[in-house]
């Protein structure tokens, strides 16, 4: 991971590369599967957040199903972004370029996971009616989040290879 961080260094100094092709592909090659799998459980870990208080919320306050998940993936995004946020923030970058690295390191990230996560909410039989109290919400949810998380691994590899996402939040973490 250091020696990924000395190169990302190392491309940081040639910002007006970003279009041309060598230097995307020198940063293709240094993309591992881990980096990308650590980016997204990242990226799991405040959706989870969000869509478990969201439910939660939503249940406790009567609403439909389209409501809760609506306040649900607002939620997700708004924990994402708060945790990168929360690393950027602590690396000493002022709030303002801490929100724009943020929204272009998890925006595609995020969105490809609240999809997933959402679609096989929904398409499960009998989810979408579940309690909180009901094995089958919790094991659903499990599931969904599990499936959403594997579909998004090579969407952050694919991102971070390109110099986007998570290759970006790393330059602030030296």
């Amino acid at each position: 991971m250091e020696q990924a961080h000395a190169d990302h260094g190392h491309h940081q100094h040639h910002g007006g590369h970003d279009g041309h092709g060598h230097d995307a592909a020198d940063r293709a090659g240094k993309a591992s599967w881990a980096m990308a799998a650590r980016a997204t459980l990242h990226c799991l870990t405040g959706c989870a957040i969000g869509e478990v208080l969201g439910m939660v919320i939503g249940t406790a306050l009567g609403w439909g199903n389209v409501s809760t998940m609506i306040l649900a993936i607002v939620l997700a995004f708004f924990f994402g972004y708060a945790l990168t946020l929360r690393g950027i923030l602590s690396a000493g970058v002022d709030l303002r370029t801490a929100i724009r690295v943020a929204l272009a390191a998890d925006t595609l990230s995020i969105a490809v996971m609240e999809l997933i996560d959402n679609g096989v909410i929904a398409l499960w039989p009998g989810a979408m009616d579940a309690h909180l109290s009901e094995p089958l919400f919790w094991a659903v949810l499990a599931i969904s989040l599990g499936v959403a998380f594997v579909v998004t691994v090579p969407v952050n590899k694919w991102m971070i290879g390109r110099g986007k996402g998570h290759a970006v939040v790393h330059q602030y973490h030296h």
